[in-house]
């Protein structure tokens, strides 16, 4: 009776975890649309003004490492901000294709930790009105029974009934 009832409370426990899956990866997604939005207007800036002085990025990049200490540290942050863009830019693009289900399997596009912070932390769980939100919701049910149940075999089988050999 334990057993069912320790079951049935893991399976609740993975829907409830994994219905949230489809609404946290929207807010994910649109947090990841307003990071590009500001790395570009940055990108951009900066590309106007080494274009005012008749460089590209790269040759003004190298300019602003030659320079002072500053200029290098400069260069530096600057080039980190634009790979960052580049990166965002690429996830955010991959996933805007991507439906709900898709999304699942590409873990690695929502893998920036300062947007996922942002989005969790104003994330309010809700329950899920949608179509994916229930099939979500469901192999989380199934998921949480199954490791529930496989944890308590493990667990109990040590203290299982011994058969006797004749």
């Amino acid at each position: 009776m334990i057993v069912r009832a320790l079951t049935v409370a893991g399976g609740i426990a993975g829907a409830a975890g994994m219905s949230q899956f489809p609404e946290f990866s929207q807010q994910y997604i649109q947090r990841l649309g307003g990071a590009v939005d500001e790395l570009s207007r940055a990108v951009d800036n900066f590309d106007k003004d080494a274009a005012k002085v008749a460089l590209t990025r790269d040759e003004a990049l190298s300019e602003l490492a030659q320079g002072s200490d500053l200029g290098a540290e400069r260069s530096d942050s600057m080039a980190a901000l634009i790979a960052r863009h580049a990166r965002l830019s690429a996830d955010l693009e991959a996933l805007k294709q991507a439906g709900p289900f898709t999304r699942a399997s590409m873990l690695s596009h929502l893998s920036d930790s300062d947007v996922a912070r942002r989005a969790f932390a104003d994330y309010k769980p809700a329950v899920p009105a949608t179509f994916e939100g229930a099939v979500f919701g469901g192999t989380g049910f199934l998921a949480g029974i199954l490791t529930i149940w496989a944890a308590l075999k493990i667990l109990l089988w040590p203290f299982g009934r011994r058969h006797a050999s004749a």
